[in-house]
Formats: C-alpha cells, structure tokens, sequence
C-alpha cells in the first residue's frame, strides 16, 4: 500500500506518492490541475507509457488502483498543453513541490505539519520513516556508484541530450534552466546577449537568423474572452541548439558539471 502525501493548486487537489523513493501523481489529479477537462483522454494522448504504472492507494470510499504518473511525465503532460495554467503548474512543481518532497522525503503541508507539532506519535511515525528512506537511498546510491563510474568513464551519452531527446513536445524555458540551476530570466537575457532572441512586447522571439530553424514555436493562450497571451517554447532541436551554444561559452547541465565548469 502507498502512502499519499496531498497538497493544493489552486484550489485542485493533488495526490503524490513516493515509490522507490521517487515521487509519483495521481493522474486524474495533475490533469485535472493543470486544467484538462478530459482528464483521461489527456493522459492518454500526452504521457508515455513507460512513464505511467498503477498504483494501490487509500481513498475515503476505499482502497483503490489509481494510475500514476513519474516526473518526466508529468512535464509530458504539462508541456503539451496550450492552457494558461500549465506552465505555472510546472513551474510550482520544479521550484516547489519536488524539492521539498526530495530534501525531507515528504511534502510538508499545513496538515502535516500541524501533526508534528501536535502529535508525538505522527512525529516519531514521520522521523521512521525519513530515516528507513534515507537508510535505503543510502544503499541505492552505493549500489549505483560503480555504475555511473562506468557511464561517465566511457562517455557513451549526454545526460541533457538523452533527456532532450526523449522530451515530447516544446518545453518551457524554466524547464530548460532548471538543468543547469539558472532560472528562465537568467537564460533568457542570456540567450539575448548572444544574439539569439529579443523582446516583442511581453513575448521573446527568436532573431530572423534563428527563425526558419525549427528551434521555438509560439503558444498563444487565453487569459480572457478577448484576449491571448504570447509565449515561446522550445522545440527538441531548440533544446540542443541551446545546449551547444552553452557548453560552447562554458555552461554545462548540472548532471555534467566538474570542476572546470562556470557556477555563474
């Protein structure tokens, strides 16, 4: 049985679970949120199969199977969507929830933490817990180690190129920052300084040079009835494109960084 931690956004419940120490959402739950009205269909169309798998979870009508969704397809799911409230979904839960759930092994909402400072049984079952996971990711990680020695000794891939590659559909720039601990508006100016892209009103958009390359493409999304908001997203070749004009300045993704890369 899976333990669900819940939390809110904007008003929309959503149900996590953790399995084998990686974050899992209840499916129904992030589509509903990110604002899809056929929540179903949505997962079907968006999310890969290898990125979705079933799950035993509590409900207050019973125990129930539930499909839930890995982290990348989550962004699967979000990053296809033209609705207005996809990219701040995905952006709460890069710099909000998955931090948070990976830093203490639990999201911490105010239900829970009102548990922990009221019931010494919660904490003692809470402190358990954090140490059994840490206990185990402990052990995965020397597990691994030799393993990703091996990886990164014969150089058989890029780790950012992989992910690109296996990304469907056109990516924030937030997303993409994130890989290299930066932020959208850091990347931006960046990319702005290089003669990439330049501000059009509220909306970046890529210089004539770069424009017929198949790098971006603009989503219009509606923020009233008579009104659609702008903004660029990125396509896989954008993303590597990208991706070679940093590491050509000296910008790596944080899964390749050593001790020559640049840290601003």
């Amino acid at each position: 049985m899976n333990e669900l931690q819940n939390f809110n956004f904007n008003g929309n419940q959503l149900r996590t679970v953790l399995i084998d120490n990686e974050p899992f959402f209840v499916g129904k739950d992030a589509a509903a949120a990110i604002g899809y009205s056929n929540t179903r269909k949505a997962i079907r169309d968006h999310v890969k199969g290898k990125y979705l798998r079933e799950a035993r979870i509590v409900t207050p009508s019973g125990v129930q199977t539930v499909t839930v969704i890995s982290e990348p397809g989550l962004y699967q799911l979000a990053g296809e969507s033209k609705l207005p409230s996809a990219e701040p979904f995905q952006d709460w839960v890069y710099e909000e929830v998955l931090p948070t759930i990976r830093k203490h092994g639990a999201y911490m909402t105010n239900e829970v933490i009102e548990k922990t400072l009221t019931s010494p049984d919660f904490i003692i079952q809470l402190a358990t817990k954090l140490k059994d996971e840490q206990e185990a990711r402990l052990e995965l990680e020397k597990e691994n180690s030799q393993l990703s020695l091996d990886l990164a000794e014969a150089n058989k891939k890029l780790p950012f190129l992989e992910w690109a590659l296996q990304t469907k559909g056109l990516v924030t720039p937030t997303i993409i920052a994130k890989k290299y601990g930066k932020t959208a508006i850091w990347l931006n100016n960046w990319l702005h300084k290089q003669g990439v892209q330049f501000k059009q009103g509220k909306c970046w958009v890529l210089y004539k040079k770069y424009d017929d390359k198949g790098y971006s493409d603009t989503i219009f999304s509606p923020t009233d009835i008579d009104h659609l908001h702008p903004s660029m997203k990125w396509t896989v070749k954008g993303m590597k494109f990208i991706y070679e004009l940093l590491k050509e300045n000296g910008y790596l993704p944080i899964s390749e960084q050593g001790e020559d890369s640049k840290a601003s």
